[in-house]
């Protein structure tokens, strides 16, 4: 009976800590590990184009097809007429990228998922001698000519050498799809007649600057990851280093699969997906077509679907839920003190203090657990069932647990000396139930949310019937939301910041029980919620509105930029959406509200993940995409000019409020540069000799243009005289040769 897969023939590779002491004496060596724990040693890979295009390489079968279908691309480029070229390149070219978003992201997945691609060659016997011995040769033949000395195909597992079948195949289907799309780009290529020869320079500089910046991304991103990243080997198997053990027990070698994503992976998010494909763009400028810019944008979007519907699944299966690193979350919860908890109060109880603990965030059944459960999994380290625990809430806002064992000293209340309860006086029901209510206009309180939602709507009831309906009107009502949202917020929450401000406000107009102090807090932290996401809303409601009264739709689209203005914009606000979604995944509702400018209770620790990873503050950088794609849609300079106001004073906001308080509160925990400036400046680094260079070379054509402008002029003083003593003597042949003229 045959083993499946040709199992039979293959060595034993070093497994465990029997070898471990010699394998983990190379810490550079890649190694394998097969889903069944097999561990082998990672032959060297050849890239794909050295394989294919380099004469000396030998070919397999499936490299002779690729370069067949490669080349009868040129071919019928070269042949066919303009026209009909176009069509057939188009839908070579949506044929090729379905082909790598749709089939290889559905092959994928279920290898992902169930191991499929293997299972299907185990079950087919490909690999295996005596059930398919031809097909068997093929492959082992195949797979030798694209292998170094150091590969050895039956001393592998099926796992690795089927990523190398399953990337052949890949190659094909990358190399066609990239080729096809540029076929498709010379096809449509144009001059457009209504720009200057400026507008040409820039948009071909722009246009190879977008592509060379594209080929330096996927040359970074490739020598980070390797073939084993670039073909989807963590599909197969896993890749890692034997490193020597730290138990003090052993002398062998662990595993160690931890993966390390800096350079490139540190300046975008997905960067082989997102800015990885700038060379689209750049070639659509350089083509001058409307037609390959929406295809490129097809295309891109595709790329994104197979980000979304593969690649993040597949993350999450194999190293599990990302984690939440980002803006105002806890490594480490704090555990208030007993005397901050005034735990005297509770001596009526029975209750020792060490039977008191903190719980997690998320199991505390409180009032607020609705938002608690919208917290991030990093915000709740520790994890209790409810079911064993009893909850209550002191005065000091911290949520006690007490054990079971301690539920039946809770079971009788406590009687403070006598057994009739405290009569409940008339100002104690009026204070708990009338809280100085609006009446006309008395007990007005535009810091409570309640109070200033009245007065807006008293306002947009009486304004609209007596201001003109103009521009300058949307205008001045999308600036006034402006400033309110960025200056009027921005100075309440930094007197907050500086001496709670807010929560005295609500501390000293309103009447709180004895023993519930701490309902200003939750009063005034829950009105400025509410006032927040009015002013957010109210904000980018008017500016859309600005927009909208100033938008004219344009009776030829293909004019001008018309066109292009339009779609930019939408990218832009697509953009502002994402990052906005990106920004509360990250904060989670705590930070989305400036909960660290009331809540001092909460454990307060940085850490960057998400879009935080590649920017310190996203909102200093992609607040205003919607507000300029919006500008760019209406073409009115007033929006153009409001979006300007607009980013401006949100970045007083950030410089002036949000900064100095985060500064206060995490200290020099705060990084200092982000991922994308760390990125760029390393990239300065590397080419410091390049910059030195080009120094040395402008110095040397300075030098030149000097030493030849000294030259000029002394060959012109030098050649002065002579030069006048020439034209003297032509003026005295001249004048002489119209006297013989006049005597003949």
């Amino acid at each position: 009976m045959s083993t499946p897969s040709g199992l039979k023939r293959r060595k034993p590779s070093p497994k465990g800590a029997e070898n471990s002491s010699k394998v983990a004496s190379n810490p550079d060596t890649a190694w394998g590990r097969t889903p069944a724990g097999q561990i082998f040693r990672i032959p060297t890979t050849q890239d794909v184009l050295t394989s294919l295009f380099h004469p000396l390489h030998p070919k397999s079968h499936l490299d002779l097809v690729n370069l067949a279908l490669l080349g009868g691309q040129i071919l019928l480029f070269v042949v066919l007429p303009r026209a009909f070229s176009q069509a057939l390149f188009l839908i070579y070219f949506a044929f090729w990228r379905l082909a790598y978003d749709v089939g290889l992201g559905w092959v994928l997945t279920k290898q992902s998922k169930r191991r499929w691609i293997v299972k299907q060659v185990q079950a087919r016997g490909w690999l295996d001698q005596d059930r398919r011995p031809k097909v068997y040769e093929w492959i082992r033949n195949e797979l030798r000519n694209k292998m170094g000395d150091d590969y050895s195909f039956d001393e592998l597992p099926v796992e690795y050498n089927t990523w190398l079948l399953f990337r052949q195949v890949v190659d094909i289907i990358l190399i066609n799809d990239f080729l096809s799309y540029c076929m498709f780009a010379f096809t449509v290529f144009r001059v457009p007649d209504s720009l200057g020869i400026s507008a040409h320079i820039l948009r071909w500089l722009g246009g190879f600057a977008l592509i060379l910046f594209n080929l330096w991304v996927k040359t970074e991103a490739h020598h980070i990851v390797k073939d084993y990243g670039w073909y989807w080997g963590d599909v197969f198997f896993e890749r890692g280093r034997l490193v020597p053990s730290m138990a003090p027990d052993s002398d062998g070698a662990v595993f160690d699969t931890s993966l390390v994503f800096d350079g490139v992976f540190e300046m975008a998010p997905h960067p082989m997906y997102s800015v990885g494909y700038a060379g689209y763009y750049g070639l659509s400028l350089i083509v001058g077509s409307y037609a390959l810019f929406f295809v490129s944008l097809w295309a891109h979007a595709m790329q994104f679907g197979f980000l979304v519907w593969f690649e993040n699944p597949h993350i999450e299966r194999a190293y599990g839920q990302k984690q939440l690193i980002g803006a105002r979350t806890p490594l480490i919860p704090s555990t208030p003190l007993a005397s901050a908890m005034e735990l005297p109060k509770l001596a009526h109880v029975g209750i020792d203090p060490a039977d008191l603990s903190t719980p997690a965030h998320t199991d505390a059944e409180t009032e607020t657990e609705g938002e608690t459960d919208t917290l991030s999994p990093s915000m709740s380290p520790i994890h209790t069932s409810p079911a064993q625990s009893l909850h209550f809430r002191t005065n000091s806002d911290s949520i006690v647990r007490i054990d079971d064992n301690l539920e039946t000293k809770l079971a009788k209340p406590w009687r403070p000396g006598h057994s009739r309860q405290k009569s409940i006086s008339k100002h104690d029901l009026l204070a708990r139930f009338f809280r100085k209510d609006v009446v006309g206009f008395k007990n007005i309180d535009l810091l409570r949310a309640s109070d200033l939602k009245l007065v807006l709507l008293t306002l947009y009831i009486i304004l609209p019937s007596i201001l003109p309906n103009t521009t300058a009107t949307y205008f001045v009502h999308a600036f006034a939301w402006r400033i309110f949202h960025s200056f009027v917020l921005g100075g309440i929450l930094k007197a907050q910041s500086g001496n709670k401000w807010l929560v005295r406000h609500f501390v000293e107009r309103y009447h709180y029980e004895h023993g519930r102090e701490d309902g200003a807090l939750e009063e005034a932290f829950t009105s400025w919620k509410q006032i927040y996401t009015m002013s957010l809303y109210g904000t980018y409601t008017s500016f859309a509105l600005l927009a909208w009264k100033t938008y004219s739709p344009p009776v030829e689209w293909t004019a001008g930029d018309q066109l292009l203005r339009h779609t930019v914009g939408v990218i832009l606000l697509g953009l502002h959406l994402w990052a906005a979604l990106q920004t509360f995944e990250i904060l989670g509702v705590f930070g989305w509200f400036f909960g660290d400018f009331f809540i001092s209770d909460y454990p307060a620790q940085l850490s960057y993940t998400g879009i935080y990873r590649f920017l310190n503050n996203p909102e200093r950088t992609m607040s205003g995409a919607a507000l300029f794609g919006l500008a760019l849609i209406s073409g009115s300079r007033a929006v153009f000019a409001l979006a300007v106001i607009s980013v401006g004073a949100h970045w007083w906001f950030l410089s002036f409020v949000e900064r100095p308080h985060m500064k206060k509160l995490y200290g020099d925990s705060i990084r200092k540069e982000a991922g994308l400036t760390k990125t760029l400046k390393n990239v300065a680094k590397k080419n410091a000799n390049v910059a030195r260079v080009a120094q040395e070379v402008s110095g040397t054509f300075e030098k030149v243009y000097d030493e030849a402008a000294v030259a000029v002029e002394d060959f012109l003083s030098r050649s002065a005289p002579i030069i006048s003593e020439v034209v003297q003597d032509t003026r005295v042949l001249l004048q002489q040769s119209k006297e013989k003229l006049v005597i003949t």
